[in-house]
């Protein structure tokens, strides 16, 4: 009798093998990304504290001992002399931690809350903080803005030099009655003006120039959205009826569950503009938003707009919209810094009752 022959065990596939493989290694590469990560937010956040100690030092001794310019600069030498090759504690910086110190040390004792997120920001952000910011309004509005949007320090620069805080108290978005009922938190999501000075458009660009550029530099544009903003498509198709249309941009917005719709226009905000706008949201809600989401969202992205033509136009919509500009260049921030300057001062003379607080 012969021997039966056995068959061995069917070995799988070279490529689910490959693929396994694949997904292990990048489990791994996860987990090292991950550690990364948070031993560099734990190395910040001590470094963020030190210097605030470093800068707490040195202010009581400016007032207990009379340190001046040339002690720093011999505090300066002797860490170097102690620890060489340490980089950071050079005279300037010495000066800064204690800018840093004196700087936010009345205002966390205000908002004890801060604190937190000063430990988030990296140091290079906190001295365009320190030298670019004058209110301490205007300090705790990037402070809290650069950690929830998570910019970048290049990011926390440009929106400093483009005005985002002097923009956002002496323009606050203009929005629809229905998108302040039914989006209660848009207001804090959108603005009246995006500033959009690096798609380098020229003067009498087109519509589609724009429209491309925009694409071309999406990430970028997403930045200055706002992180939240997730982009779905652009020259989206809608049917109604027998017709085809195209949505010029279309995002969602994560906080707001909702669609956006961005409908660009090169020129001045004319009012029949948004019965487009709203004839492509009621399009979106009945086609394409899903059930659990919220109503659609329309903005029309102009070039300029009459705040009050805006006004009487967005009084009577039925529609979440809102109507917003873009901006080809950074705007003059020392002009509007004096705007916001006697935006102040007739505020206080209009509530004498309230302690007059005097600028930084």
């Amino acid at each position: 009798m012969k021997p039966v022959k056995r068959n061995a065990k069917a070995s799988p596939p070279a490529s689910t093998d490959a693929t396994g493989q694949q997904d292990g290694f990048a489990e791994v590469a996860e987990l090292i990304q991950a550690a990364r990560e948070r031993a560099l937010v734990a190395v910040n956040t001590a470094l963020i504290d030190l210097y605030w100690q470093v800068g707490k030092a040195i202010s009581a001794r400016i007032a207990s001992d009379g340190w001046g310019k040339s002690t720093v600069t011999a505090l300066a030498s002797y860490i170097q002399s102690r620890q060489p090759g340490q980089r950071g504690f050079s005279p300037q910086n010495l000066w800064r931690m204690r800018q840093f110190y004196e700087t936010w040390g009345q205002q966390l004792a205000d908002r004890p809350e801060l604190s937190t997120l000063l430990r988030e920001l990296p140091w290079s952000a906190h001295l365009h903080l320190l030298a670019k910011t004058k209110r301490p309004e205007e300090r705790e509005f990037y402070l809290r803005m650069s950690c929830q949007q998570r910019w970048p320090v290049r990011e926390v620069a440009r929106q400093i030099e483009s005005a985002l805080f002097e923009r956002a108290v002496l323009h606050p978005p203009k929005l629809s009655t229905a998108l302040r009922e039914l989006h209660p938190g848009a207001a804090t999501v959108f603005r009246d003006a995006y500033v959009v000075e690096f798609l380098e458009l020229p003067d009498g660009h087109l519509e589609a120039d724009l429209h491309q550029s925009l694409l071309h530099n999406l990430r970028r544009f997403l930045s200055e959205m706002g992180r939240d903003f997730c982009f779905i498509g652009s020259e989206v198709p809608l049917q109604v009826g027998g017709r085809d249309f195209a949505l010029d941009l279309l995002f969602f917005h994560r906080e707001l569950n909702c669609l956006v719709a961005i409908e660009l226009k090169i020129g001045e905000f004319q009012p029949e503009h948004l019965g487009k706008l709203e004839f492509y949201l009621e399009a979106l809600d009945r086609d394409l938003r899903k059930p659990h989401e919220g109503p659609s969202i329309g903005v029309l992205l102009c070039a300029s707009k009459d705040s009050e033509v805006v006004e009487y136009a967005l009084s009577r919509s039925l529609s979440p919209a809102l109507v917003a500009e873009y901006w080809t260049r950074l705007p003059d921030r020392k002009l509007l810094q004096a705007k916001l300057h006697e935006f102040y001062t007739l505020t206080r003379t209009a509530t004498p009752d309230e302690p007059n607080k005097k600028d930084d």
